[in-house]
């Protein structure tokens, strides 16, 4: 007969690794506090070098894809993913107080999880319905950041013209940064505010391109230049585009093609920029299961 009873061996394992767990929690609210104290000490650099912008969406989006691509074990991404995302926007929410405002014409529900997911409880929400409305807060704010919806919201018009000039709002990043099946706020959308050219990544340009009538030549030309068409609305009397094209790309070239294809009158107006799009498509343990 065995002398020590398996069960007594079992509540030891248990008691061992759940004190496993603690350390490790307590461990990384340490290292929690310990940012904290970093992000205390970049606010007040910033101010002694006459401030910056909080927001960093290049940053960002590379953080990001580079989490989905070192993630490995049982725990979903989506959770990892989730957790960084308020971390993140909370220390920038500590930076520089911002709300986020969105257009919730076309259902509130997707933007709201969107929004909790990528910017946390903490940083205000505030909804408005259509997005000029939105467009406008941000203009009027002195940092706050607009939510979008990158397709299909039309209801508007061609509500990106609003961001055409140097002092308006633009598009300064496209979520969610890393895309993948089954992603829990995976609703495409622009994010707006106001320019700040060094915090911006210019991977991917987007333009207005304002014509005075549709040719059918214009969608050629457009994908010749590696560009797609986001999006169109009836605007001064003509028709104008948003665009998306590779940073390299520049507006110039829209005018001279669409010139050289016999579409003449053509006004190119830059909008933002973001990030390029990162898709995630291979599935493994951790990252996500497509539904069969």
């Amino acid at each position: 007969m065995r002398d020590t009873p398996q069960p007594t061996l079992a509540v030891d394992a248990l008691a061992e690794l759940r004190g496993e767990i603690d350390r490790i929690d307590l461990e990384m609210h340490r290292l929690l506090m310990q940012r904290g104290e970093i992000i205390d000490r970049l606010i007040a650099v910033k101010r002694a070098q006459g401030g910056g912008c909080a927001f960093r969406p290049d940053r960002e989006a590379q953080m990001m894809r580079a989490l989905v691509e070192r993630h490995r074990g049982l725990l979903p991404v989506d959770a990892v993913e989730g957790v960084w995302r308020v971390i993140v926007s909370t220390f920038t929410y500590v930076q520089a107080n911002y709300a986020v405002h969105a257009d919730d014409s076309g259902g509130d529900a997707q933007m709201r999880d969107s929004a909790r997911f990528h910017f946390g409880f903490t940083v205000p929400y505030a909804p408005h319905h259509g997005a000029g409305a939105v467009i406008d807060a941000v203009a009027a704010s002195g940092g706050d950041l607009g939510m979008l919806r990158a397709t299909g919201a039309v209801a508007d018009g061609a509500w990106w013209v609003r961001l055409i000039g140097e002092d308006k709002p633009k598009i300064i990043a496209r979520l969610p940064f890393v895309e993948r099946p089954d992603h829990p706020a995976g609703l495409p959308v622009f994010i707006v505010a106001r320019p700040a050219a060094d915090a911006a990544s210019r991977d991917i340009m987007l333009y207005a391109i304002n014509l005075p009538r549709w040719s059918h030549s214009v969608p050629a030309v457009i994908s010749a230049l590696e560009g797609e068409i986001l999006a169109s609305a009836p605007h001064a009397g003509g028709l104008s585009l948003m665009v998306a094209a590779p940073g390299r790309i520049e507006g110039a070239r829209f005018v001279q093609e669409l010139a050289a294809a016999g579409v003449a009158d053509v006004t190119v107006e830059p909008i933002g920029s973001h990030a390029e799009r990162y898709q995630l498509t291979e599935a493994r343990s951790g990252v996500f299961a497509p539904r069969s």
